[in-house]
């Protein structure tokens, strides 16, 4: 089994990469959607963060308000270290546990794992490879705006929260460029499986 991490910034793509990663046959999981269900109700993250931030981060239905919770600690490195802190490993022992069983599953498959701050926690060492997607600071901007609903300004507070991406080049063994057409990008994706097939035939 290839253990492969996927990453970028804000925005870069890296989740449009990872959709066609898993088309050509790779077993992709989200750093992302597991941290979200950690917060639900049931999830092992959501008592102690509770229990940190406060009841004010609910919602009506008793669950957590992601969105109550980011303003706790938009602005405040020390309050998202906090939280980074109870959810992450909670995050990173479920991706193991999911690594295990796609390992058990096809001992030969690929495994990537998708995650934006994968680089700064570093979590990057725990993989074979590494992919970057990028793409242009003003097409993120752009990008994060349309996808979720936020103002320039704070776009450019969240990418500059986040390792710069040129940064995080000096620590890929491939860089996927995604400022240009979809297929553009799915060529270059395409590329980057042929060449992770070629290190497990090795």
């Amino acid at each position: 089994m290839l253990r492969v991490g996927l990453t970028g910034g804000l925005a870069s793509g890296k989740s449009h990469v990872g959709r066609a990663l898993a088309g050509l046959g790779c077993e992709v999981i989200s750093a992302d959607e597991l941290g979200h269900l950690a917060l639900e109700a049931d999830g092992e993250a959501c008592a102690p963060v509770v229990r940190e931030f406060g009841r004010g981060i609910l919602d009506e239905g008793e669950r957590i308000d992601r969105r109550k919770l980011a303003a706790e600690v938009f602005g405040d490195p020390d309050r998202l270290e906090l939280l980074n802190s109870l959810v992450h490993p909670v995050v990173i022992r479920r991706e193991e546990e999911l690594i295990a069983r796609a390992a058990a599953r096809d001992p030969n498959g690929i495994v990537v794992v998708e995650a934006a701050i994968l680089i700064e926690t570093g979590s990057w060492r725990r993989f074979e490879r590494l992919i970057l997607a990028v793409c242009p600071l003003e097409a993120q901007v752009e990008r994060a705006m349309h996808r979720d609903g936020i103002t320039r300004e704070q776009a450019l507070m969240r990418i500059a929260r986040q390792m710069p991406l040129e940064e995080k080049r000096k620590y890929a063994h491939y860089v996927v460029d995604t400022s240009g057409a979809r297929e553009e990008t799915d060529r270059q994706t395409l590329a980057v499986f042929q060449s992770l097939r070629s290190i497990q035939k090795v």
